[in-house]
């Protein structure tokens, strides 16, 4: 029992040193679909929503089944490609995180000067749809995620009833899809969905804290065309 007790704490820091080095994406994605089975909903899920709110939890295809060391790999170096040609966008900050499968995925958020709204409002002004045109650029160009899924998650600051604001941050997303389908990105690739003010990112007793909360966050993520296709080069 002590041998076996010794194992699983071996097996535990393990993950813990997984998670907390500075590892390649493309390798830690690989680590994660190969060692953790990578399935919808449970497991890795549950602890990418716990770490990252509720990402995990929600973005991703649904797989289905566990996807394999390589292909989690050749998924990995994708989106490392992506995700360097969205750091060069202005006024966004481009960051990593998982899907449920447990694969390497991009969150784009717009700061100042980026996607912003008026209280009340879902209008795309003049500096969004800049940074939209390049932005959609970006996820037309190349081969690499061409058929990558694309998440748009709405958000309110706390004002107003939950009700409004719900219809408020979908209508935020969805004008930002519509921006983005006009652009050449297929409608087909995105999701939308309203969290109203479920998610804020700053305080929202301030003036300027509400306004960064006034905002979308946009996800990309392996759609099941590139987990196939990743499948197919592992073999």
């Amino acid at each position: 029992m002590k041998i076996k007790s010794l194992i699983i704490m071996a097996g535990l820091s393990a993950g813990i040193v997984l998670t907390g080095c500075n590892a390649s994406s493309a390798t830690k994605g690989g680590i994660i679909g190969g060692t953790s089975g990578a399935v919808v909903g449970a497991g890795v899920g549950a602890l990418v929503a716990k770490k990252n709110r509720k990402k995990g939890a929600l973005i991703g295809a649904a797989a289905g089944a566990a996807v394999g060391t390589t292909a989690g790999i050749i998924i990995g170096k994708k989106m490392d490609k992506k995700k360097k040609e969205l750091a060069a966008l202005d006024n966004a900050s481009v960051e990593e995180v998982e899907d449920q499968n447990g694969l390497k995925a991009i969150q784009v958020t717009f700061g100042e000067g980026g996607i912003k709204f008026a209280v009340g409002k879902s209008d795309l002004n003049a500096a969004a749809k800049a940074n939209l045109d390049k932005f959609a650029a970006t996820m037309t160009s190349g081969e690499d995620v061409s058929s990558a899924d694309i998440t748009i998650e709405g958000h309110t600051d706390s004002t107003g009833s939950d009700a409004k604001n719900r219809e408020i941050s979908q209508s935020r997303a969805n004008a930002v899809k519509s921006y983005l389908v006009s652009k050449g990105v297929p409608a087909s690739r995105i999701t939308t969905r309203g969290l109203a003010s479920d998610y804020p990112v700053a305080d929202n007793s301030t003036k300027a804290g509400q306004a960064q909360n006034r905002r979308v966050e946009v996800y990309i993520t392996a759609s099941d065309d590139m987990i196939k296709q990743a499948e197919a080069e592992a073999k």
